[in-house]
Parts: structure tokens; C-alpha cells; sequence
């Protein structure tokens, strides 16, 4: 084990992940998603000391050492060591944005650490992170429309309404690079139509603050991405989601996990995950979360002998 000599320079930033997104899809040739932030988050802190342009990180995170060796190189400080520490709630593979967290968190605590974090507001974290892997959009305020392939947009489309979901993991997982990496342009097309109308309503339930239009597009994406990644649970919990008296159900469009969407109300909510329990098999874990708004959502710096820095 290397140890980590004395600080000089240290910060530390938090994004969430998500279940899934509320819209994936392609118009008009480009590629976007709604993003579906929830209350699960990665951290990452980053100490900066002099040294020779080395990354120190655990060694299951390729990406994140990736995405601090990027943002020394963006500020041109070869000069400085990284040691990279993480910590995520968020499970790997399963379509909850656990590398566009993680990797999110560690160009922002980069960032921060060197005191240049205002020269890496979202957008641009953004365009960083998709050097490295498409990417979801947790690190963009609010909820978000972004081009997760090729960074051409990036917006925030307002704040989410007091919602609940009911996450659903039943096992697997998906490769996200290797999935985007094919060519599925023909099929796009063919769906452009359900694309618009599932953002249509996204976009009005966020501007009105109405939870119900929310649901209604999400579920729309979910059923049209059958013909993009089947996911052979989906009839079941959609009759549950219809039951219990849900707003409807998104699914993670390049990922295994689906989302049951609620308003903020516990009694149906806990209603949802009794029935879930009850009628649903190979279920591995149920989360209980909120959406909330993406973004780094904390930073904390700090410094010691900082004159070279």
C-alpha cells in the first residue's frame, strides 16, 4: 500500500446517480436523455501534493484515475501528485450513473482541490466526463436534457416536483460502452415520434410543476425501449405501478434497473414495494429514494503550505 504523503492541497465533491432516466432517445439525429437524479450519491476527494504528474486510485476505478489525470492535464499542472479516494451508495453496472458519478465527483473535487472551480462549472464537467465514456446527466443541475454521446446539448430543464421512486434491481448488468458502440440509427429514426411526445410531457409536468405528465413520459420511454433493450419484467411492474395507483415506471434505457414513480407519498409508496415484494421474483434489492435535482451538490477544499499551488 502507498501512503499518502502530507496534503498541500485536498477537496472533496458529491454527485448523485440516478435510476435510470426518464427519456432516452434520438431526434433528428441527435442523441439525448432526461436524467432521473436520485438521493444516492458517489464522493470523491482528491489531495494534490508537489510531485511528478502521478494519479494514485483504487484500483477499480480506471475511469475516475482517468478523469483526475484530465482535469491536472486541462490546468497543465504536471507538477502535482493525485491521490484519488471514493466513496458511492450506488451499485455498478445497473444503469444508476455510478461512473457518471463517480467520475463527475472526481473532476470536480480535481478542480476544487487546485482551486479552479470556476473554470469547471457543469456544462464543462460534462464535456470532460465524455472524454472518458458517454455519460448521464447528474452533473448538470435540476433535471436535465443532455446529448450523452456527443455533448452537443446540455440543459437544464428545471427543478423535479416532490417525487418518489421505487427502484428495482433484478440482477445483471450492462456494459454501457459497448452498448452505445452499436448502431442503432434505423430503429431511432423509426421511434423519433414517441421520443418527442415522451419529451413533450417531461418537459410540461417540469414546468408545471405536475408529477402525473412526468410519469406518463417516462412510461412512454419505457415501453418504446423494448425495441431498444428488452427488459422481460416490465409488463409485470407496469400492472403493479397501475395497482397501487403509481404515476408510472422509467427504466434505465442502457441499464437493467426499472423505476416505479410516485408523488411524494409514503403510504403508497411503501403500498408499491409490499406489492412488488409480493408478486415480483428475482428481485435483488429494492431503494426507497427521492428525485432530486442533479449537480455537485458539495464541495469542501481545503489547504495546507499552499503558496505552490
Amino acid at each position: 500500500m502507498i501512503e499518502s504523503p502530507a496534503a498541500s492541497a485536498r477537496g472533496s465533491a458529491r454527485v448523485p446517480g440516478s435510476c435510470g432516466e426518464l427519456v432516452q432517445g434520438s431526434i433528428d439525429g441527435d442523441y439525448f436523455l432526461v436524467s432521473c437524479p436520485i438521493d444516492m450519491y458517489s464522493t470523491a476527494t482528491v489531495e494534490l501534493t508537489d510531485g511528478s504528474d502521478r494519479v494514485y486510485a483504487p484500483k477499480n476505478a480506471p475511469k475516475s484515475r482517468r478523469a483526475v489525470e484530465l482535469t491536472l492535464a486541462r490546468f497543465g499542472r504536471c507538477d502535482l501528485d493525485a491521490h484519488l479516494s471514493l466513496s458511492s451508495q450506488l451499485p455498478r453496472g445497473k444503469g444508476m450513473a455510478s461512473s457518471t458519478a463517480d467520475v463527475s465527483a472526481a473532476i470536480a473535487a480535481t478542480s476544487v482541490a487546485l482551486g479552479e472551480e470556476e473554470a469547471m462549472p457543469p456544462a464543462e464537467i460534462a464535456r470532460a466526463a465524455l472524454l472518458i465514456e458517454p455519460s448521464d446527466g447528474v452533473m448538470l443541475p435540476g433535471i436535465s436534457r443532455f446529448d450523452h454521446r456527443r455533448g452537443n446539448s446540455a440543459v437544464t430543464l428545471g427543478s423535479p416536483p416532490p417525487m418518489r421512486i421505487v427502484v428495482l434491481d433484478f440482477g445483471g448488468t450492462v456494459d454501457t460502452i459497448a452498448f452505445n458502440s452499436v448502431d442503432r440509427g434505423n430503429t431511432l429514426q423509426c421511434l423519433q415520434p414517441k421520443f418527442e411526445e415522451a419529451l413533450a410531457f417531461i418537459v410540461n409536468g417540469i414546468d408545471n410543476g405536475n408529477p402525473k405528465d412526468i410519469g406518463a413520459g417516462a412510461t412512454l420511454s419505457a415501453v418504446t425501449n423494448q425495441k431498444m433493450l428488452y427488459k422481460p419484467q416490465l409488463d409485470s411492474v407496469l400492472r403493479i405501478a397501475d395497482e397501487v395507483g403509481a404515476l408510472g415506471v422509467n427504466v434505465a434505457h442502457s441499464g437493467t434497473v426499472l423505476g416505479i414513480l410516485f408523488e411524494d407519498d409514503m403510504e403508497r409508496t411503501r403500498h408499491g414495494i409490499s406489492r412488488a415484494q409480493e408478486t415480483l421474483s428475482g428481485i435483488r434489492k429494492i431503494y426507497d429514494r427521492r428525485i432530486v435535482g442533479g449537480g455537485v451538490v458539495s464541495v469542501v477544499k481545503s489547504h495546507s503550505h499552499m503558496e505552490a499551488l
